[in-house]
């Protein structure tokens, strides 16, 4: 059943009555805070303490949207290191296809994203340098094997993070970690309207409202049979 916007706002009346005043307004007060100008695609984490260091990363920045492609290895969610980050943040996973990169960034692309792949190896743009002007994607590959030739043949740009020790990389949630601090906190003190739209976040608030409702989905569904009345 497609909602309208009206529609939804009453549903999202209706279900904050079964949640805490204090949940009400955390919810609320989080909700200006996140952001789709900068999204993060993990193209085959295996490493699950890695890989849930992210999402804990992102909820932490404000990020909501991570995109998981999956070629050869399944993104596996640890609890005791994401800390139910993935309950607050949006994950799209890319596992059905024959090439799941290029379908992963062909649809961001097509949603006005500039693709920026994360590697040591391209002395092109810093966190600092990165320009901001546009949707931003940023591309984190395996520590072992890096990104694949397509993730870095579709790619607009690249971002590295200038490092000054022997060793040749950082590990992927500490790489996600500096750029993302550097991104978020340039992007809010820039005149760019980063924010959700009120679509955006009237579908998050209900998503994260009903996360914490027991049977939620029962109550959704009584509502919306008298609504339709």
């Amino acid at each position: 059943m497609i909602l309208s916007y009206s529609d939804k706002e009453k549903l999202l009346n209706h279900l904050t009555g079964f949640i805490s005043a204090n949940k009400q307004s955390k919810f609320r007060q989080i909700i200006e805070e996140r952001t789709r100008h900068v999204t993060i695609i993990l193209e085959d984490i295996y490493q699950s303490h890695n890989a849930s260091a992210v999402l804990r990363t992102c909820d932490c920045f404000g990020i909501q949207d991570i995109h998981i492609i999956e070629n050869m290895n399944k993104y596996e969610v640890n609890p005791d290191i994401a800390l139910g980050s993935s309950k607050w943040i949006d994950l799209y996973r890319y596992n059905k296809s024959d090439d799941n990169t290029a379908l992963c960034i062909e649809l961001l692309k097509s949603n006005g994203y500039k693709i920026y792949a994360t590697t040591p190896h391209k002395n092109d743009y810093t966190p600092e340098s990165l320009p901001l002007d546009s949707k931003i994607a940023l591309v984190f590959g395996t520590e072992l094997a890096g990104l694949s030739d397509t993730a870095m043949g579709m790619a607009d740009g690249f971002v590295r993070i200038p490092m000054y020790g022997f060793t040749e990389s950082f590990n992927i949630s500490v790489s996600a970690a500096l750029i993302l601090r550097t991104m978020v906190e340039r992007l809010r003190l820039s005149p760019i309207n980063w924010h959700l739209t009120d679509e955006e976040k009237m579908d998050v608030l209900l998503r994260w409202t009903k996360t914490v409702i027991k049977r939620a989905d029962l109550i959704e569904k009584e509502f919306l049979k008298k609504i339709s009345r």
